[in-house]
């Protein structure tokens, strides 16, 4: 897995909102059923809105996560879990059911001398969950049942004394006309890039929000 994620992948620092941090580009774009079908597959897919508002987000507010347990759900490439541990979470745990997306965070944090942190490729939506100070996820909203589940599930979470949850997204419909926004609290919106905007379908900008229930 490590040498095919190397062979057919390119390192980004530029030409995104967090130079900061360097990637595999475009980890979310290679499935299991990708590797298995397609040998020398070479990526050239969309640049992850999601970790573009909330590693951006977390980088500018380290204080949000300093000393702090943090769950990244939906992790895709791990960039917002890497910001996190750069911002000095004390635990961060990842999660994401692809298996490619979770060997993918291991270089990543080796391409940012980052300390590898637990990555779960279980899918936690449903499940009970220990407790966290900051649950993060961004671009999830791609469907209306997983909307629906996903809007249950956190409230709870969301609810419970000394957690946080934020939500990154770059204007899903499912989102954007979803209940939930009636318990969303606008935090931070990013413009994107011309080019990360040509990449994703032409979508300018992207937002983290507060969900407050």
């Amino acid at each position: 897995m490590r040498a095919f994620l190397e062979g057919n992948t390119e390192i980004i620092s530029h030409g995104n909102l967090t130079p900061e941090i360097s990637s595999l580009k475009d980890l979310k774009a290679l499935s299991t059923q990708n590797i298995l079908e397609v040998k020398g597959f070479k990526l050239a897919s969309k640049y992850d809105t999601k970790n573009i508002s909330e590693k951006g987000y977390l980088l500018d507010n380290p204080k949000v996560v300093r000393r702090k347990k943090v769950l990244d759900l939906g992790s895709g490439c791990g960039a917002t879990a890497i910001a996190a541990m750069m911002s000095g979470a004390s635990q961060v745990v990842a999660n994401d059911i692809d298996p490619v997306a979770a060997a993918a965070m291991v270089l990543n944090c080796e391409l940012n001398n980052v300390n590898p942190f637990p990555v779960l490729t279980e899918n936690l939506i449903g499940t009970e969950l220990e407790s966290w100070d900051l649950i993060v996820l961004g671009d999830m909203f791609y469907s209306e049942q997983l909307a629906d589940s996903l809007h249950h599930w956190l409230k709870k979470y969301a609810q419970a004394p000394g957690t946080q949850v934020l939500i990154g997204d770059p204007g899903r419909p499912h989102f954007v006309t979803h209940r939930i926004q009636k318990e969303l609290h606008r935090v931070r919106e990013y413009v994107l890039p011309k080019a990360t905007a040509k990449e994703n379908n032409g979508t300018t900008s992207t937002v983290v929000w507060h969900y407050q229930p």
